[in-house]
């Protein structure tokens, strides 16, 4: 009996206070946040773009330009053969030759420098 009489005098056990719930509206705007949020990771994702495009349009309009320059060499690559073809006369042929530079066999080549005024 002694037992049970002290149960009955037991307190329950506290119960831990819970926050009040809040009044009024929030004071983080978490659309906006969220906008703010996206808008960085967006514009961090375009700068991360940023060079690849560059270099892509500099190795397009530079394999454009090479590829214009090389058509101009292969049209005077055929005007010059054609040329050689067209020449029969051996005086031509060595006249152009001279005129680029090439020396005939058992020639010696020389150079003279400071001709020029």
């Amino acid at each position: 009996m002694a037992a049970s009489a002290h149960a009955a005098r037991r307190r329950p056990a506290a119960r831990k206070a819970r926050p009040a719930a809040r009044r009024g509206p929030s004071r983080i705007k978490w659309d906006r946040l969220g906008r703010v949020a996206l808008t960085l990771v967006l514009a961090a994702i375009l700068y991360s773009y940023l060079h690849p495009t560059i270099s892509f349009f500099q190795t397009y309009t530079g394999n454009s330009a090479a590829k214009a320059k090389r058509h101009q060499l292969l049209q005077e690559n055929r005007a010059l053969h054609e040329r050689i073809k067209s020449s029969k006369n051996q005086l031509v042929i060595e006249r152009e030759a001279r005129g680029q530079g090439m020396v005939a066999e058992g020639e010696t080549p020389t150079v003279a420098r400071g001709l020029g005024g």
